[in-house]
């Protein structure tokens, strides 16, 4: 009799886990609370794999043996609560796919640089001809990699809801970029619960495996103190040197790890800013671990493109700068992309409030910001924390109406930067939505 799996989700994880699911021999329903795109129902359907849209047959789902639940369904759901009630376990697709592949796991976490940090360690070990798969919570889907593709390390990016389901997941090398307060509305607003869940991604290491992390993060040295972990630590920092790790002197950063000696100029990074400098650090400590060619790493450092949606230059129009930070759905990604604009700035900012403090980004806005549009279905909260500290706020519910008021509000030598704060739900279908119908209002100026 085969076993039965219930993936709730049909998206890029859900579908992607049902393929692998079938591929091992599973009964396999995958049932979504809401519509499922064509080209999904397309795939599931000619993979023979039984499929539910509109709501779940609960009576079904409680059958199954094991439930992958998607990222972005709460353990609050009535489903979800259910299912736990019926003692079935509830794993993430980052858990069940690393079941099923000996491949070496890189993991990389944090509430910002995540995707940055993934995309260039991705980049760093490709360009050093290993045979690499980027996934997680970018890219395809971890689980369907595993199903059709023969990969011997993949670099996961991992969110604080895809640990929340891992029971033995356990990198061999562990990335946590920073953890500033993220998500709280998924876990009773508790800081601590948003830091225990990052740090899950640590919880299976062993001696022989590696975390690195941000030694200037309070939060995380913190957490570290009270809650030791068992891999072996490797530390980077801005301000400290360091014996063993990643450190900054001189306008230079140096990796020490396992007599492994690496160094390079800041000027030589292609990306810019010190959080981008942080995020180098860690990228060329996973290299170094691995023990890549130095000349390898200093070309893809080099030569490194960046991410879409974080802090992408569209397009100057009228020698006005136009930014592209959609992927800012938290005050800390926005506060670095504050930090970095050294020309007035109009600011684009709203959506869907998590919990946000925006306190932190006053000296900031006071510095650098001449206008503010406040872009979300309810706008209340921003007009009242910034509706004194500039002389223009301006409310829209249109990202085309946003870019025409910012291109009339800019005059030459400013930037408009889009750098939200918040997540993109309201208006848009996701952060990658909002940032290509930015680019698009932007260049039908």
């Amino acid at each position: 009799m085969s076993k039965k799996i219930a993936i709730l989700g049909g998206g890029e994880s859900g579908v992607g886990t049902a393929i692998l699911a079938k591929q091992k021999g599973y009964e396999v329903l995958v049932s979504d609370f809401g519509k499922l795109k064509e080209t999904y129902k397309k795939v599931l359907t000619d993979f023979d794999i039984v499929w539910e849209e509109g709501g779940h047959t609960e009576a079904e789902i409680l059958k199954a043996a094991i439930v992958m639940k998607s990222p972005g369904i709460p353990d609050k759901a009535p489903i979800v609560k259910a299912i736990l009630a019926h003692g079935i376990p509830v794993i993430s697709e980052i858990e069940f796919a690393a079941r099923y592949t000996d491949a070496m796991l890189i993991g990389i976490t944090g509430s910002n640089g995540k995707t940055t940090t993934t995309s260039l360690i991705g980049h760093l070990l490709t360009q050093a001809k290993l045979n690499v798969g980027i996934a997680g919570n970018i890219g395809d889907s971890f689980a369907k990699m595993v199903a059709e593709q023969s990969i011997d390390t993949y670099v996961l990016e991992i969110s604080s809801f895809q640990l929340d389901g891992v029971v033995d997941f356990a990198p061999h090398i562990a990335v946590i970029t920073n953890i500033t307060p993220d998500h709280l509305d998924r876990y009773e607003y508790e800081f601590d619960n948003y830091i225990a869940a990052k740090f899950r991604i640590a919880m299976n290491q062993t001696p022989e495996d590696y975390l690195i992390y941000d030694a200037d993060d309070p939060v995380i040295t913190d957490w570290l103190k009270k809650h030791p972990v068992r891999s072996k630590l490797v530390p980077f920092s801005m301000h400290q040197k360091l014996d063993y790790g990643a450190y900054k002197e001189d306008n230079k950063i140096y990796i020490n790890t396992d007599n492994n000696h690496f160094s390079m100029t800041i000027q030589d990074l292609a990306l810019k800013g010190q959080h981008n400098t942080k995020n180098a650090m860690a990228a060329s400590t996973v290299a170094n671990l691995l023990s890549i060619r130095k000349t390898t790493i200093r070309e893809s450092l080099e030569g490194f493109q960046g991410v879409e949606h974080r802090l992408e230059q569209v397009l100057k129009i009228g020698n006005v700068q136009y930014i592209n930070d959609s992927k800012a759905t938290n005050v800390n990604a926005t506060f670095y992309a504050l930090d970095s604009m050294s020309a007035p700035t109009v600011w684009i900012v709203g959506g869907v409030d998590k919990g946000n403090d925006y306190r932190d980004l006053y000296p900031l806005i006071n510095e650098k910001v001449k206008a503010i549009i406040c872009l979300g279905v309810d706008n209340a909260k921003l007009m009242s924390h910034f509706g004194n500290m500039v002389d223009i706020i301006i409310e829209t519910q249109s990202m085309t109406e946003a870019v025409k008021i910012a291109y009339k509000v800019t005059e030459k030598g400013d930037n408009v930067l889009l750098s939200p704060a918040c997540a993109s739900f309201d208006l848009f279908d996701n952060y990658e939505d909002r940032g290509r119908q930015f680019k698009n209002a932007v260049r039908n100026l």
